[in-house]
């Protein structure tokens, strides 16, 4: 069990997830938090990860940074994404293996999942076909952290957990229209749109493939949930097991704002991504975790972040 004192380090704190789980870990009282920014400590540095774990020496170690991105952010800079993310994981998840640190949370994303798999997708579906192929080398480094994760727990009988988050968004998200995730780009093109008194938005694909989605805070939840438990699954997936099609997901915003724009969408299948990708959350629920935000308040909450940071955003 990870008490209130306990010390633990956040990796990643200043992106959408981490930020997400350091206002909750705060929220929930958790007195001895440890960040560290890019200035701070060099995630790529394998050395100088090691001696920041030597030296603070936490109760569990949250990883939740990553360099992620959109379909076409992750098509567009391959190299980046596999290398990138190669590097962050290992160097934090070996250099807590050599500090003795026992307790470890890796975030991955459901997109290590196979492209045409068996739905909904259950853990067990890992490696068992091929990936998206636009963002395959994302997906294969998140699937060497969890391969990781779950050697260590084998070998050195470590409590590493992988989660598995299904499409993430909330505030603190990238809104940048060329690499973000789409809930973000519809938000961004939404408001855009309404100072630029424009009645349409246009969005990529043909809006028929189905998503999955979850609050950052529902997420952020999650990760401090099971920070407290001890499980006999080393992955876990984390999403709502509800799905709808972006086409369906983007009308409903625009209803919630309350805005009289319509969308449209270029019907380019090519960029349209897996068809459907539902999660089975059954063994998070089975550990009696469960989402508990409505999609009402999601938005509301993402959009109002939007709208007060767009200056800062815009490079304003």
């Amino acid at each position: 069990m990870i008490k209130k004192n306990d010390k633990i380090f956040l990796a990643g704190h200043n992106g959408l997830v981490g930020s997400a789980v350091l206002r909750k870990l705060k929220d929930n009282n958790f007195k001895n938090v440890i960040t560290a920014g890019r200035l701070k400590l060099n995630l790529f540095d394998q050395r100088k990860v090691e001696n920041f774990l030597k030296k603070h020496k936490p109760k569990i170690v949250i990883l939740s940074a990553a360099k992620v991105g959109g379909i076409k952010a992750n098509n567009k800079y391959r190299a980046d994404f596999i290398r990138e993310n190669l590097q962050i994981q290992t160097n934090i998840i070996h250099g807590c293996h050599l500090s003795n640190i026992n307790n470890l949370i890796f975030l991955g994303s459901s997109c290590v999942y196979p492209k045409n798999c068996k739905l909904p997708i259950k853990e067990n579906y890992l490696l068992s076909g091929k990936l998206e192929t636009t963002n395959e080398p994302y997906a294969i480094a998140k699937i060497a952290g969890i391969k990781m994760c779950e050697s260590y727990n084998k070998q050195y009988n470590r409590n590493y957990i992988s989660l598995m988050p299904t499409n993430t968004f909330g505030p603190g998200d990238n809104y940048n229209l060329e690499n973000s995730h789409f809930i973000p780009a519809i938000l961004r093109k939404l408001y855009l749109a309404k100072i630029n008194k424009k009645k349409f938005i246009n969005l990529w694909g043909t809006g028929k493939p189905k998503r999955e989605i979850i609050y950052v805070d529902d997420l952020a939840n999650a990760i401090i949930y099971f920070i407290n438990k001890k499980t006999n699954h080393s992955l876990i997936n984390i999403g709502t097991s509800k799905e709808h099609s972006i086409k369906n997901i983007a009308n409903k915003i625009v209803k919630i704002l309350n805005l009289k724009i319509k969308i449209k969408f270029d019907n380019n299948f090519k960029i349209d991504g897996t068809k459907s990708k539902v999660l089975d959350t059954s063994i998070a629920k089975n550990y009696g975790w469960k989402p508990n935000i409505s999609f009402e308040k999601a938005i509301t909450e993402t959009y109002a972040d939007l709208v007060k940071n767009y200056k800062k955003i815009n490079g304003v």
